[in-house]
């Protein structure tokens, strides 16, 4: 009987053995088709928001409007004085509503500023600029008029909450500076989207800049770089609080004279995260994981492209791409999952970043109205 009974227990685990490890093997292989079937899911809902992203008006006025610096600074120069040593001043130096009066000039050039008038009737904590959409849209046309301008009505709003300036020169034409800007925008009375960008630049913490967009549609695009002895790079893309696609280069360097070395990267694309960091002498092969669980079966390349861009090595800036081959062989990259959405991609962040530039409405008119009071 005692035989019999041990006989039982040693085939009862042999049994609960195969379960464990047919379970196992199922879970990998499971786990291993699931990386395709995410990959590709994402890449959708990723293709969907920037279809959705490029065709909002928020991103087509960011993208117009970037092209006011290019045009300003060739007419006007810079609006930075080259007199002083240090000007420091924020939202309450300039709070109120100012107007664009076309009337107030004459056909021929003049400066940016003089379009505009402080209102008699309203006032405000905050700094509020109401222009006409259509010299945003045309950002030569902001620093001309015509008589027919004088029709125009002052539909765009931008309604800044947040703004904070000091700079210093330490040399001809170059400066030290922090910058702060909170802002919501408006057409018509319809909400297009809020842009806020905070950055920096000093001799022994290096340049930082942070911007992030958010769209009348709800989704969120945000960027940061950051540049010394270490180098972060961050683009972000979301909705509601759900990441769709995020990539974040480190890199470091031990001197100023050394070049950077990458420490880390990560590129995320909905439930889908490729990461390689630095190891003991060279960088570790890169790991891909879904929803958190690695991929063992699954193997992860990343190409470089092209060395043109120095400073960072990423796919938005179209330095590198990923190739990945699935565990039945199959190969793809991430290049040919997203198409021409990877460009809307880089034209985003790109647009986002020169978004500081197209500022220059409000850093104009603000330094003007603190100069003159």
């Amino acid at each position: 009987m005692k035989i019999m009974k041990t006989k039982r227990i040693y085939l009862a685990l042999a049994l609960l053995s195969f379960v464990a490890w047919s379970c196992t093997t199922q879970d990998e292989l499971n786990s291993n088709k699931s990386l395709k079937t995410a990959i590709n899911a994402s890449a959708q809902s990723l293709t969907t928001a920037m279809n959705a992203i490029t065709t909002s008006t928020g991103y087509k006025l960011l993208s117009s409007s970037g092209a006011l610096s290019t045009t300003a600074s060739k007419i006007q120069g810079t609006f930075m004085p080259f007199d002083t040593a240090s000007v420091t001043f924020g939202l309450a130096d300039i709070a109120g509503v100012w107007d664009y009066k076309a009337a107030l000039n004459y056909r021929r050039y003049k400066p940016l500023n003089t379009y505009f008038q402080k209102s008699a009737t309203e006032t405000s904590t905050d700094f509020i600029l109401r222009l006409p959409e259509s010299k945003i849209k045309n950002p030569m046309s902001l620093l001309f008029c015509v008589p027919s301008d004088t029709s125009l009505v002052n539909n765009y709003v931008l309604d800044i909450s947040k703004y904070n300036r000091w700079f210093q020169q330490y040399r001809q034409g170059n400066y030290w500076f922090n910058y702060e800007l909170s802002s919501n925008i408006k057409i018509g009375g319809t909400n297009v989207g809020d842009l806020a960008i905070v950055t920096s630049n000093h001799e022994t913490t290096g340049y930082k800049f942070v911007s992030s967009f958010v769209f009348e549609n709800g989704y969120d695009a945000n960027t940061s770089y950051s540049i010394g002895d270490t180098i972060i790079s961050v683009y972000n893309i979301a909705k509601a609080g759900q990441t769709l696609y995020q990539e974040k280069y480190t890199a470091t360097r031990i001197s100023s004279t050394s070049r950077y070395r990458e420490k880390q990267y990560d590129l995320t694309i909905g439930n889908v995260e490729i990461v390689r960091t630095a190891g003991p002498n060279s960088l570790d092969s890169a790991k891909v994981y879904v929803g958190g669980v690695l991929q063992t079966k699954s193997k992860v390349e990343i190409v470089t492209v092209t060395t043109a861009s120095t400073d960072e090595s990423t796919i938005t800036k179209k330095s590198r791409t990923i190739q990945i081959t699935f565990d039945d062989g199959t190969v793809t990259t991430i290049k040919d999952l997203l198409g021409s959405t990877i460009d809307d991609i880089g034209s985003l962040f790109a647009t986002i970043r020169e978004a500081y530039f197209a500022t220059d409405v409000v850093d104009k008119i603000s330094y003007y109205i603190y100069k003159t009071k």
